[in-house]
C-alpha cells in the first residue's frame, strides 16, 4: 500500500543530486573517493559563502558517487555548485535538479 505525500508548503527545500561513474563496481579507489571529499568541501564552502544551501553529505557503493546539496532554489544552488561538479573527472555523470513536485536531468 502506498502512502499518500502530502502537499509540499511553499518555500519547500528544494535539491541538487550529483551521481558519478567510479572505477570498479565497489566505492571506488581511496584517490577518488579523496576527490569526491574534497568536492564536497569546496562545495560547501561556496554555498554557505553565497547563502544558497548546504551540502548534505554523499554515498558510494556500486561502482558510483553521489553528492546531495539541498537549498530554496535548486537553479541557484546549482549555479554555484555546479563548477566544481563539472570539475570532477568522473563520467558519466549527471545532475538531477529537483524542484518541488518535478525533476530535471543535467548531464555533466
Amino acid at each position: 500500500m502506498e502512502t499518500p505525500v502530502a502537499p509540499e508548503p511553499e518555500g519547500q527545500e528544494h535539491a541538487v543530486i550529483a551521481h558519478f561513474q567510479l572505477a570498479g563496481e565497489g566505492f571506488g579507489d581511496s584517490e577518488q573517493r579523496a576527490l569526491v571529499y574534497e568536492a564536497a568541501r569546496a562545495m560547501a564552502t561556496a554555498a554557505a559563502e553565497t547563502g544558497v544551501g548546504e551540502v548534505d553529505g554523499n554515498e558510494f557503493g556500486a561502482g558510483k558517487a553521489v553528492l546531495y546539496a539541498y537549498g530554496p532554489d535548486a537553479d541557484a544552488l546549482f549555479a554555484v555548485v555546479g563548477p566544481t561538479l563539472r570539475s570532477l573527472p568522473f563520467r558519466p555523470a549527471h545532475v538531477v535538479l529537483r524542484r518541488g513536485d518535478h525533476e530535471s536531468r543535467v548531464d555533466l
